[in-house]
Formats: C-alpha cells, sequence, structure tokens
C-alpha cells in the first residue's frame, strides 16, 4: 500500500490494523517523523519501543528478524523503530519479509522512517505492494498545507485556533510539523484545554509560551549544554532524537551562541559585568530577558581561551556531521555531553 500525506490521516488507522512493516520517505523528513509517530499511536498494542538505527540494520541484515519475532523481557507487545538513510534497511526489511513468507512466525509491527529516500527506493520498491506493509511518501510541505495540520493539531488538543494563529505557528517551526505540535502542546497545557473542554487560544497565549521561530526549538539543548546543566542534558537529548532536531542546524545555533558570546565579551572587557549594560546596549547584543540568565551563566566559563577552544570545537564538529552524516546524531551528542561536563566546571 502506498499513502501521501493527502490520504494518510484518512488511511492510516486502517493500514496501523493491517500492516506490520511501515517505511516513511519523501523530501519532508519532520512530515514523515511525525506521520511516523502519529501511526505508532494507532497501532491495536504498540507496547515498547525498540529503537534501531540503519548502521545496525545495514551491518547485520538479520538483526531486524531476530528482534521482531524475539519476546519483550517482561512479555509485554512491543514495535521496532528504526531511523535510517536511505537504503540502510532495505537488506533487512527483505530478509524479513522473506523468512515471514516462509513461516519463521509472526514479528513484531516495524516502523522505519528513511531520510534520503523516496517512493521510488529500493526499499519502496521491495515493500509497495505487499498487503503487509505500507509505504508513505512526504513530499515537500507549504505554508498552507502545515497551517491546516496545525489546526487539525489544536482540536485534537481542545485548542481553537484562527487561521491566522495557526498560520503563525506554521511559520515560527520553519514548516517542521513536529515542532509545531510541540507548539500546540504547550498551549493546550497553558490554557488546560482538552478536546472535552475546548479552549479559544490567543496571540497573547503563544507569546506567552511560543517559541518566536525555529532557533527557539534549539536553546533548550544549547543552554543546558553550555551552562553545564548536566541533569537537563538527558531530557534534552532525548527529545532531539524524539523531534528529529537537525544535528548541522542545532549545531549552528550553538555557533551563534558562541559568537554572540565572544561579542559581549568584547565589550565588555576585563570586567565581564552584565550589569553596566543598559537595555538598549543589551538589546543590540541579542540580550533579553528571557535569557540573560543563561547568558551570565555561560559567560562566567566561557571567556577567553576558554571560548576560542569552544569555537574551534564547534568548527571542527561542523566539518565532522558534514563528512558522516549517517553517524552525525550520535557524534554530536557525545560531544556536547563533554561540553557540558567542561562547562559545569
Amino acid at each position: 500500500m502506498k499513502l501521501t500525506q493527502k490520504d494518510f490521516a484518512a488511511k492510516a488507522p486502517g493500514a496501523a490494523r493491517t500492516a506490520g512493516i511501515f517505511f516513511f520517505c519523501g523530501q519532508d523528513e519532520a512530515g514523515a517523523s511525525a506521520a511516523a509517530q502519529a501511526l505508532i499511536g494507532m497501532l491495536p498494542e504498540a507496547g515498547e519501543r525498540v529503537e534501531m538505527a540503519g548502521a545496525q540494520l545495514r551491518a547485520d541484515p538479520a538483526l531486524l528478524g531476530d528482534e521482531a519475532r524475539s519476546n519483550s523481557l517482561f512479555g509485554d507487545t512491543r514495535h521496532i523503530y528504526a531511523r535510517v538513510t536511505g537504503d540502510e534497511a532495505h537488506d533487512a526489511l527483505k530478509l524479513l519479509t522473506e523468512t515471514g513468507d516462509m513461516g519463521a512466525g509472526e514479528a513484531c509491527p516495524v516502523v522505519v522512517v528513511a531520510t534520503s529516500a523516496t517512493d521510488k527506493s529500493r526499499t519502496a520498491k521491495l515493500l509497495e505492494k505487499r498487503k503487509d506493509a505500507v509505504v508513505a511518501m512526504f513530499y515537500p510541505p507549504n505554508l498552507e498545507s502545515v497551517t491546516d495540520q496545525v489546526r487539525a493539531m489544536g482540536d485534537a488538543a481542545g485548542v481553537t485556533l484562527s487561521g491566522p494563529l495557526a498560520q503563525r505557528i506554521a511559520r515560527a517551526a520553519a514548516l517542521d510539523v513536529r515542532l509545531a505540535q510541540s507548539e500546540v502542546t504547550k498551549l493546550a497545557l497553558y490554557l488546560d484545554a482538552a478536546p472535552q473542554a475546548p479552549r479559544q487560544a490567543s496571540a497573547e497565549d503563544l507569546d506567552a509560551i511560543g517559541a518566536s521561530s525555529e532557533e527557539d526549538g534549539f536553546m533548550p539543548l544549547v543552554n543546558a549544554v553550555l551552562s553545564g546543566e548536566q541533569a537537563k542534558l538527558a531530557g534534552e537529548l532525548k527529545r532531539m532524537r524524539e523531534v528529529s532536531l537537525n544535528p548541522v542546524g542545532l549545531l549552528l545555533a550553538f555557533e551563534r551562541r558562541a559568537a554572540q558570546l565572544a561579542k559581549i565579551a568584547a565589550r565588555l572587557g576585563p570586567r565581564q559585568n552584565l550589569d553596566e549594560l543598559n537595555r538598549g546596549e543589551k538589546a543590540s547584543l541579542g540580550i533579553f530577558f528571557k535569557e540573560e540568565r543563561d547568558i551570565r551563566t555561560q559567560l562566567a566559563y566561557w571567556r577567553g581561551a576558554r571560548l576560542d577552544r569552544l569555537t574551534t570545537r564547534l568548527v571542527e564538529l561542523h566539518r565532522e556531521l558534514l563528512a558522516n552524516s549517517q553517524a552525525a546524531e550520535l557524534l554530536l551528542s557525545q560531544a556536547l555531553a563533554g561540553m557540558a561536563r567542561r562547562g559545569r566546571r
């Protein structure tokens, strides 16, 4: 079965009941990832999640079948969620389907999100004609379609959104439906809204809780790392994986904060006292009220030679991510953990 974002909402519930393999692909990685999460919620018994990486499946194609047909440690149901690049999962899925057709036994649901893959890929061609598989292709979104999705998210959460407000959320999320969903969820909590008790959202409500741009989706992790807040780091790294924050985009946010710290340090001189700056001077340096505490903490450590080393390391890490895109998330997570330990000292 083949689906696109146009018919996914209508056909996905039925597919979740009848199929066991789900391959999400297309240029809209955010849309594909969000749809995969939505489909997992539609599975009759999703149970425990087992996460697998494309590199694992490429290195050991039999691993997928072994995991899919093994029992949970506690006897509960389970599903497998794999994030891969291109056709990394092809051989593993081919082996899974072939052994299944030969009577190897029932497998748990397998959900694959493939970046840099389309419905013309080898993996999609392998699955698209199977009755037990779904290939979902997501094309690049436009503002109108994401705005409609944001309003639907609001309806599901009990938040009534006007067209302009939904469009504002879509724009602020850079048409990334995962970030948009995060904003709608926060709005629902802020308004104490629920499907049974809907609330009308206003621009003032969004100002109170919302991210003004996609950059704000990165900043909680940037601040946790550079402020040395190791207690928050695990949760933020988990969020990075769950919403599939772009590793290079996230690293650029770190580079911008490092450049900002260098600019502030140059303006302050050796005394490093933010209180000497008036409101206009702070604004010209990008120091706004909600970020001032974090910037103070970061300036206390990242200055002089340490800030120079941080800048150099970020540049090196940028090259590493571009050279090894398949392992970018793992490389970035390891590097950020090291930075957080240093920022705590």
